[in-house]
C-alpha cells in the first residue's frame, strides 16, 4: 500500500524561503501545500518564480489560518527572528507534529530557552533549519574522519571569506538588514561553524576569539576569529572576513576555504565545492568528490537537510538539530562574544 505525502507547509516568502519551498517541491513523498506571508502578492511571486501556477499552491496573509485550514504534517518556518516564538507557539496550539524554524532560532538565547520549555511542555518536535552541515563536503569530510583516512585530528580551519561586506552598500541587494544587526559575523553567519566544528570534532572545552568591526557603513562585526580548544589538544578555527575574498566562481558555494589536518593526511575543502586529500610527505593531491552539485546553494544542502527531516519523520530515524541540541551553538555564541570582549579564554562547562 502506497502513503501518503506529507503535507508541507511554509511560513515567509523572503530571500532564503524560496530555496526551502524550491526544494520542498523536489522531495519525494512530500505535497507542498501552502505559502504564508503578510505580504501576500510577494508569496504568490515567490511560487510564480518556481513555476507553480497560481492554483497549485494556495497562499495566506496569516498564518493561523493557514495551519486552520490546510492541518500541515511539517510547518516550516523561514521568517525573521522576531516572529520565530510566536509562529512556534501558534503551530504547537494547533498540534502541527513537525516543525522546523529557521536561524538566527528566536534572535537571543534567552528568548530560545523560553521557547524551548515550552515546546518540551508540549511535547512538540522543533527542528533548527541549521543546513551549512548538511553541505556534502561536510558530510564527507566527517565520513574521512570516523574512517581513520586523516589519522589524528590536529586541527580544523576554516577562512570564511564571501566578498559581500564592502563600502556603503554592503549587503542591500541580497539581506539589508545585516546593515543594522547589533551582531552580525558571529551571530548571523559563523554561527554555523559553530555547529559544523561541533558535527565535525564534538565539544569544545575552551575558546578564544578576537572580533571587529572593518565596514562603518554597517552596525556589527564583520571581521574575526574564534579558536575551539578540546582537552586531547585538538583545535577548531574559525577566521572571517566579509570583506575579503576568495577564488571561486560562485562566493557563496562554499563561503570560503576548510582544512583539516591529522598524521596521516589533510583535507582541503576550496572555493569551487572540490575537497582534496593530501597523505603527509605527499607532493600531490587526490580529489575525493565525485562531482558535488555547484548548481545550486551550499551542494543543495537545503534540500539534503530538508530530505533527512522528511526521512526522520516517515521512518522514525534520529533528528539532527533539534532545538535541544542547538541552544548548546547558541551558548557557544555567547562565549564567542564574551571572550572577545574580555579578551581572555572562556571555558565552556
Amino acid at each position: 500500500m502506497s502513503r501518503a505525502p506529507l503535507r508541507v507547509a511554509t511560513i515567509g516568502a523572503g530571500y532564503f524561503s524560496r530555496l526551502h519551498v524550491e526544494a520542498w517541491r523536489r522531495i519525494p513523498d512530500v505535497e507542498f501545500v501552502g505559502l504564508c506571508d503578510t505580504d501576500i502578492d510577494k508569496a504568490r511571486a515567490l511560487l510564480s518564480n518556481l513555476g507553480a501556477a497560481p492554483a497549485e499552491v494556495p497562499v495566506f496573509a496569516d498564518a493561523g489560518e493557514m495551519l486552520t485550514a490546510l492541518h500541515p504534517d511539517i510547518v516550516d518556518i523561514a521568517t525573521p527572528p522576531s516572529a520565530h516564538a510566536g509562529l512556534i507557539d501558534l503551530a504547537l496550539e494547533r498540534d502541527v507534529p513537525t516543525i522546523i524554524c529557521q536561524k538566527p532560532f528566536c534572535g537571543d538565547l534567552a528568548t530560545a530557552r523560553a521557547v524551548a520549555g515550552r515546546i518540551d511542555a508540549a511535547h512538540g518536535r522543533v527542528v533548527v533549519h541549521e543546513n551549512i552541515r548538511w553541505q556534502p563536503w561536510y558530510r564527507e569530510i566527517r565520513r574521512q574522519i570516523e574512517a581513520g583516512a586523516v589519522g589524528d585530528v590536529y586541527q580544523v580551519t576554516f577562512r570564511l571569506r564571501p566578498g559581500d561586506g564592502r563600502g556603503p552598500a554592503a549587503y542591500l541587494d541580497r539581506q539589508p538588514y545585516f546593515q543594522t544587526m547589533p551582531r552580525l559575523l558571529i551571530h548571523e553567519t559563523a554561527i554555523h561553524w559553530i555547529d559544523t566544528f561541533r558535527y565535525l570534532l564534538g565539544e569544545p572545552d575552551s575558546l578564544l576569539a578576537d572580533l571587529r568591526k572593518l565596514n562603518p557603513a554597517i552596525a556589527g562585526e564583520d571581521a574575526g576569529f574564534f579558536l575551539f580548544r578540546y582537552a586531547d589538544g585538538r583545535r577548531a578555527l574559525f577566521d572571517g572576513n566579509r570583506l575579503a575574498d576568495h577564488a571561486s566562481d560562485d562566493p557563496r558555494l562554499t563561503m570560503g576555504e576548510c582544512v583539516v589536518e591529522g598524521s596521516a593526511a589533510s583535507l582541503e575543502l576550496d572555493g569551487h565545492g572540490a575537497l582534496w586529500r593530501r597523505q603527509h610527505g605527499a607532493a600531490k593531491r587526490e580529489r575525493l568528490d565525485n562531482g558535488y552539485d555547484t548548481q545550486t546553494f551550499g551542494g543543495d544542502c537545503v534540500f539534503a537537510l530538508q530530505s533527512h527531516i522528511v526521512a526522520a519523520v516517515l521512518n522514525g530515524a534520529p533528528l539532527e538539530n533539534t532545538v535541544g541540541d542547538y541552544l548548546r551553538n547558541m551558548e557557544i555564541e555567547e562565549a564567542v562574544y564574551a571572550a572577545a570582549a574580555a579578551g581572555t579564554a572562556v571555558e565552556l562547562t
